[in-house]
């Protein structure tokens, strides 16, 4: 459950083995647009949320998942009725929705990346761009020495900031200035414990990003090496930040739920290279539903102390956390 979608994954997984993916299946639900002035989840959003889980859950029965692994993210998180939105949940579905915090986000997606790069790639620095924040890691391990979670998703910047359509060019510089002074902090932070081997971006932003500055097309397949430059994400800015997001929504690789922010996601994925002198990232197709699905296929969740508890079992906690 993001601040923008509710994703249903389905794999055939084991311990040992690679995640493959079975069938997938997307509804568009604007949670984190559902939210009145004190932060709670309006009654229509909740009951939408719902909804939605009880849909799902009752096909993943219907394809025949023996788990079912339901987790939310930034929007729910962030709610200041969570408790009861979840608790709603819960008694009219019967599912437990588990809340991930923004460091368990960055070490679980660190975890995804490092299995698909494997030891060879080195120390690896993660950025992932998502609907409510972004998540930064940097490690040499299968943990990440540094994990940090900032309140700069591309859904966010879009309400508050680049409510004009198409961005006034002055709003954007004025975004621009104001990322990179946010993001000095967390830099210097993610890089105390050494400069990456490989830099890697992970999320649907950093894959659309990628294919309209010429990489290959998801039809390529996963394997397919696939980059994103600061030379490239800079034209692509000067591009796009003229459209209006309906024409953004024709360019190939970006679609219609996600055109609204994909300026914002650009400014964000521009700023954070630029903080951390990066000109080159690798795009890597697995993120965080790999994550947790790799950890799953590694411990026994149910059984660890924890379950329950606001926070995944087997999910270690935060490194570092920054949240602005």
């Amino acid at each position: 459950m993001g601040s923008n979608t509710v994703h249903l994954l389905v794999v055939d997984a084991h311990r040992g083995g690679h995640p493959t993916p079975m069938s997938s299946t997307k509804s568009t639900l604007r949670l984190a647009e559902n939210m009145d002035g004190e932060g709670r989840i309006t009654a229509e959003g909740a009951a939408r949320l719902t909804e939605t889980v009880a849909e799902f859950a009752s096909i993943a029965q219907t394809s025949g998942c023996e788990q079912l692994m339901p987790f939310a993210t930034s929007a729910v998180r962030e709610a200041t009725n969570s408790d009861e939105v979840l608790a709603l949940v819960r008694r009219e579905t019967g599912v437990d929705l588990r809340v991930l915090s923004g460091a368990d986000e960055a070490r679980l997606t660190f975890l995804a990346v490092r299995r698909w790069y494997g030891w060879s790639a080195g120390r690896i620095l993660n950025l992932d761009i998502g609907g409510g924040s972004l998540e930064m890691s940097n490690g040499a391990d299968e943990a990440p020495d540094v994990a940090l979670s900032l309140q700069l998703g591309a859904g966010r910047l879009t309400r508050d900031w680049l409510r004009e359509d198409p961005p006034g060019k002055r709003r954007v510089a004025v975004l621009r200035d104001w990322l990179d002074a946010e993001l000095v902090l967390p830099a210097k932070q993610l890089l105390v414990p050494g400069r990456p081997d490989l830099a890697v971006g992970t999320s649907k932003t950093f894959r659309s990003l990628a294919r309209l500055t010429g990489a290959a097309p998801s039809a390529a397949g996963p394997r397919v090496r696939r980059i994103l430059t600061s030379s490239g994400l800079r034209q692509l800015i000067a591009f796009i930040s003229r459209m209006t997001a309906a024409d953004r929504a024709e360019l190939e690789g970006v679609s219609s739920d996600r055109s609204q922010q994909l300026v914002a996601g650009a400014l964000v994925a521009e700023a954070s290279m630029r903080a951390l002198s990066l000109d080159t990232l690798e795009i890597c197709p697995w993120a965080l539903r790999e994550g947790l699905i790799l950890r799953k296929l590694d411990t026994d969740l149910d059984r660890e102390p924890g379950a329950g508890n606001g926070r995944p079992a087997g999910v270690p906690g935060p490194t570092e956390t920054v949240s602005r």
